[in-house]
């Protein structure tokens, strides 16, 4: 079967998936794209997503109409829930605290900050139920949540002079199979803020991925059917003769 333009288009987001997991180096994912870029039929593009899973979702044909979604590092949700909680709380009294990194998260998780600060990271956490409620209470204090932007977050709290509330978002959606998780609580003459973001590792390697896609765009354009040139400067040579 031949194949289209929409269908290297697939392969090239599962690609540029793959990089952003880091199951693929850049030099990899640079003869996979240009690769894909060239293919005429399914049997050249299939070879070339066929050692890459993304676990938990299902990867949609080459022939099917809808696109690959992007997911990012937070592809592997079902691996990341269940286990015994590492943690289930955090306090902080002129001082501070920080969870991040990896670490597993308790279904019941409840943050205190008073004249003093804290830090949540969910980017690279694992939960230990699908549905997880984080507490945040602060009182002349603040607590900082970062989150995935594919993770299922709902923002709840309460700010009594002061704020609650979501901060900067990054592209992304969030997966279907990812775990929900809400926040509460309250904030006292104090802030709590959810950002939703990718950590710097997986900033980069879009970047570079988004970088080799453009070299490959460029190489195809060049070696594209020839003639447009050429065939401008034979005609205008007859039109001198």
């Amino acid at each position: 079967m031949r194949a289209s333009d929409a269908e290297r288009e697939r392969i090239a987001e599962l690609l540029r998936e793959a990089v952003a997991e880091g199951r693929l180096d850049m030099d990899e994912f640079d003869q996979r794209l240009e690769t894909a870029y060239k293919a005429r039929t399914h049997g050249e593009l299939e070879p070339l997503v066929q050692d890459l899973p993304a676990p938990g979702s299902v990867v949609a044909p080459v022939g099917s109409s809808a696109p690959a979604p992007l997911r990012g590092s937070a592809a592997n949700w079902p691996a990341r829930i269940g286990g015994n909680a590492t943690s289930k709380g955090a306090f902080a009294l002129w001082g501070g605290f920080n969870r991040k990194g990896r670490w597993t998260v308790g279904r019941m998780f409840t943050a205190f900050a008073m004249w003093g600060g804290g830090e949540i990271d969910l980017r690279e956490a694992h939960f230990e139920d699908r549905e997880t409620v984080i507490r945040c209470i602060t009182i002349m204090g603040g607590i900082h949540v970062t989150a995935p932007p594919e993770l299922n977050v709902d923002v709840r709290g309460v700010g009594v002079m002061g704020g609650f509330g979501e901060g900067s978002n990054e592209e992304g959606e969030p997966a279907p199979d990812a775990p929900y998780v809400r926040i509460t609580g309250f904030a006292l003459m104090g802030g709590v803020g959810v950002d939703r973001k990718r950590t710097k590792a997986e900033r980069r390697r879009l970047k570079e991925a988004k970088e080799a896609e453009r070299e490959a765009r460029h190489r195809r354009g060049l070696e594209g059917p020839a003639g447009g040139a050429d065939g401008g400067a034979a005609g205008g040579g007859r039109k001198e003769l």
